[in-house]
């Protein structure tokens, strides 16, 4: 499968989540040890906003096909950029090619998506799928990932204006379209979304056996546990981190988000609720 983080709070250098910690997201295209595969491979991207977060051109994501341990300018690039909310995601493909245009995070407009699991057996529902979404949307596809049909779908039925009904609606679908082709288990997925203020992810599957999920403490909560660490007197009491697997083993840092429940992220807070399909 693959493996991703999301960061939302004060702006930060990527290099700070993507290669510094004990277990980063580097150490894990390597050595992950929650995937399916220990080795993730197959491409990376990054996507980030600039510090203001109003910038009209929405987010930069830069995408490569080969392995981020050994990618020089995602280090360069690392190492100077600043974001006060970013995706990273390294990848493990499930059967689709390898390729730029399949590389994560996914951008259309504001909104990025990137995507840990499969949709059981897509290239037999993989037809009905794409009917179903929005024509002038479809013309937008440029992969042949299930996560980026998954995306264009999720705009479909309305991402923009309501993100969790529309990824609700989103599984819904792939389940009632997956069932209809004698799929047992159509849907296996946690997905972050965002557009460059809140930030969603999910985790669910249908098979109620859902890939690693996890969300970091509140600060404030962490700096009294921890009260002698220089990166959290520097951290915004809204910054929050989302990662397929944790970064490292920090007492008290790390929480597993719950089957079939999505959180949410924003300035001022957050909160975590349950998840369900909704047929659309």
């Amino acid at each position: 499968m693959c493996r991703w983080l999301a960061y939302s709070g004060s702006p930060i250098l990527l290099e700070n989540m993507i290669y510094k910690p004990a277990h980063s997201l580097i150490d894990q295209s390597l050595h992950a040890k929650m995937g399916v595969e220990t080795t993730n491979g197959d491409g990376f991207g990054v996507g980030w906003y600039g510090t203001s977060g109003t910038d009209d051109g929405g987010p930069a994501v830069v995408r490569e096909i080969g392995p981020a341990w050994s990618n020089r300018n995602l280090r360069e690039l690392a190492g100077h950029v600043r974001s006060h909310l970013f995706f990273a995601h390294i990848r493990a493909s499930t059967g689709s090619a390898v390729q730029q245009t399949n590389c994560h995070p996914f951008r259309h407009g504001r909104w990025m998506w990137m995507h840990n699991g499969a949709i059981a057996e897509f290239p037999r529902v993989r037809r009905d799928l794409l009917l179903a979404v929005d024509p002038e949307l479809f013309l937008h596809i440029e992969g042949s990932t299930d996560s980026e049909v998954m995306f264009y779908l999720a705009l479909t039925f309305g991402l923009e204006q309501d993100p969790p009904g529309a990824v609700a609606r989103m599984a819904g679908l792939v389940e009632e379209v997956g069932r209809a082709h004698g799929v047992e288990h159509p849907l296996q997925m946690t997905v972050a979304t965002t557009d460059g203020q809140s930030l969603w992810a999910f985790r669910y599957s249908t098979q109620r056996a859902s890939r690693s999920l996890f969300y970091s403490t509140r600060v404030e909560a962490l700096r009294a546990l921890h009260p002698d660490l220089a990166f959290l007197r520097d951290a915004s009491d809204d910054t929050r981190l989302v990662v397929s697997e944790p970064l490292g083993d920090l007492p008290g840092m790390w929480n597993e988000v719950p089957e079939s429940t999505y959180g949410v992220v924003r300035p001022g807070g957050g909160e975590r609720l349950p998840f369900a399909p909704r047929v659309p």
